[in-house]
């Protein structure tokens, strides 16, 4: 069985899921960041993958992928880094990314790496589903890759039904249709966080951009099965020397 469909079996509630930019802050940090979330108890982690024109990204990813890239970082040096991984990282893996440099590297290429290095799963979020039935999907199964989509308040019932019906993980539900990292009242979301738990969808849900405190934390494990915190980590990576610390401190806050 898949890590991502393990982890949702053995733990219903209070997930918590952490994205980091792959090659940020410095090139070689990509496994010393897992490293350190395994070890404090993070239970699946989203390695990003730094494009140039990350449309969906708030300044804070935006700026993690420019430093980057700047850095050197690339799809083929990130699955060098990966290698052996599993040796060392036991947790959920998934890769989110653009489809631009995705494809830049080959689709099945990059399927046959993930399966290779142990990443459990994929989220692009420029990729249609349409498309995804059509091309990628055989491809994604060929690997046993988890495809995980974005809904966002405006993601219409026929539509997330839909995604419900091709997913085989969990659905990753953005809290605000704004770009990430945004602070925005989650107490205008609740009405969507319960019409989504009206529909009876059958895979779980972690919700997304904007979880930064105690309080935001609190509201989405009410409405989910955990949380995904990604703005928040980046901007604190960023400002302590030791990336240990900067997990603590992502911790701390949580708690405040």
């Amino acid at each position: 069985m898949n890590r991502i469909n393990q982890l949702f079996d053995r733990k219903r509630k209070n997930i918590l899921s952490v994205y980091f930019t792959a090659g940020y802050p410095e090139l070689e940090d990509t496994v010393p960041v897992l490293k350190a979330l395994q070890a404090r108890g993070i239970d699946l982690v989203e390695i990003g993958i730094p494009f140039s024109d990350p449309m969906a990204d708030g300044p804070v990813i935006q700026q993690s992928s420019h430093i980057a890239l700047q850095n050197g970082m690339s799809i083929r040096k990130l699955f060098s880094q990966l290698t052996d991984i599993r040796e060392k990282i036991h947790i959920p893996l998934v890769m989110m990314g653009y489809l631009n440099p995705v494809m830049q590297f080959g689709f099945e290429n990059f399927c046959r790496e993930c399966s290779r290095v142990g990443v459990d799963g994929m989220i692009i979020p420029d990729l249609p589903m349409s498309d995804y039935l059509l091309e990628y999907k055989p491809v994604a199964d060929k690997y046993n890759l988890k495809f995980i989509f974005l809904i966002t308040p405006e993601t219409s019932e026929d539509r997330i039904r839909e995604i419900d019906k091709y997913t085989n993980g969990f659905i990753y539900m953005v809290s605000s249709a704004a770009v990430t990292g945004t602070q925005q009242s989650f107490e205008s979301r609740v009405a969507y966080f319960n019409r989504i738990n009206t529909l009876g969808l059958k895979n779980p849900r972690l919700i997304g951009f904007g979880v930064s405190n105690k309080a935001t934390l609190e509201m989405v494990n009410q409405h989910a099965s955990g949380a995904i915190i990604g703005s928040a980590f980046i901007k604190t990576l960023g400002e302590h020397d030791q990336i240990g610390t900067a997990v603590d401190v992502l911790l701390d806050n949580l708690k405040k």
